[in-house]
């Protein structure tokens, strides 16, 4: 394995910025900081898993993926287990695992992350075969990512304007839930299984949860009226949810999801027919990622703000450049 050898995949579809000249950019950034930047340029849905695994078969110490989590999750599962170190460039809608290892949604500013060569070994979980990084889950937000899929224009108005549209209709599934051999029954209006704190857009689904504590957070958000719904929906985005009393997060290795129902699943926040049962385990420290060392706790409020506040200052930078 060639350590500063590094293959950098490009999804020129992501997101809505426009990725015109990103190559040459992160390339000229990456190559001054030490590594032999190869580029390559995702064709189709799937694509990335097949340039990481070569990457992997040819001995690049390191993949960097300029895309969003679906993209990161197709190059993510071809490298968990190989001891090839991923860079994420955050360039999609939510950048799910991107906020939560407070990794900088500005594409320069990620690249620097990665010419730190600081690194973090990183749990992944496994449904029905399917690894995920992030998040996975049955019910309403499955729902609104299959709807946020059939969208021809990307973006945080257009998921917004989708959870709008979904919440209107959606009605809760019964399910049954083991976790670590306890099991329960309840009728929920989302069951997520987080390796991640967020879905991204710094939604906190699972604020306390980590990517190397060898567990997963399933969080049961139950049916409720409208008031309740919406007060949990409050909560997601000011980082309450472990407060909320209509919202249980359990902690385990193992995970089973049987839902008794209509079945929507998603996984890393792309739709995905999973089934109508999952069984899920955590598997430690399968991928290392370029990271700060640490993970930052969540302090409720906030996080949020300070985040928020750094995202404009990202946009407001870009804009001046």
């Amino acid at each position: 394995m060639e350590q500063n050898r590094l293959l950098l995949i490009i999804n020129p579809k992501s997101g809505v910025s426009s990725k015109e000249g990103m190559g040459p950019m992160l390339s000229s950034r990456l190559e001054a900081m030490g590594f032999n930047v190869d580029v390559a340029y995702t064709q189709a849905k799937g694509h990335a898993t097949q340039l990481a695994n070569r990457a992997v078969a040819e001995g690049y110490g390191s993949v960097a993926v300029c895309g969003g989590d679906g993209t990161v999750n197709e190059t993510a599962k071809a490298l968990a287990g190989s001891g090839v170190a991923m860079g994420i460039i955050p360039s999609g809608s939510g950048n799910g695992l991107a906020r939560h290892l407070d990794i900088p949604i500005d594409e320069a500013l990620s690249a620097d992350i990665i010419g730190k060569r600081q690194m973090m070994d990183c749990d992944c979980g496994v449904a029905n075969g399917r690894l995920f990084f992030c998040t996975m889950g049955y019910g309403f937000d499955a729902s609104v990512s299959h709807r946020f899929a059939n969208e021809k224009r990307r973006g945080r108005i257009t998921y917004i304007k989708n959870v709008v549209e979904e919440f209107g209709h959606y009605q809760p599934q019964p399910y049954r839930i083991t976790v670590d051999g306890e099991t329960r029954e309840e009728e929920a209006f989302v069951v997520a299984c987080c390796n991640a704190s967020q879905y991204g857009n710094n939604a906190f689904i699972a604020p306390e949860a980590s990517v190397t504590d060898g567990k997963l957070d399933v969080v049961i958000m139950k049916s409720g009226n409208v008031m309740q719904m919406l007060l949990a929906g409050f909560d997601l985005i000011s980082g309450m949810v472990p407060y909320n009393a209509h919202i249980d997060t359990l902690r385990g290795s193992k995970v089973r999801i049987e839902c008794l129902g209509e079945a929507c699943t998603h996984l890393d926040g792309e739709p995905i027919d999973i089934g109508q049962s999952a069984d899920i385990e955590c598997l430690p420290h399968q991928l290392r990622i370029y990271a700060p060392p640490s993970e930052k706790p969540i302090t409720p409020f906030i996080t949020p703000i300070d985040l928020t506040l750094r995202d404009w200052g990202i946009a407001l930078g870009r804009l001046f450049k």
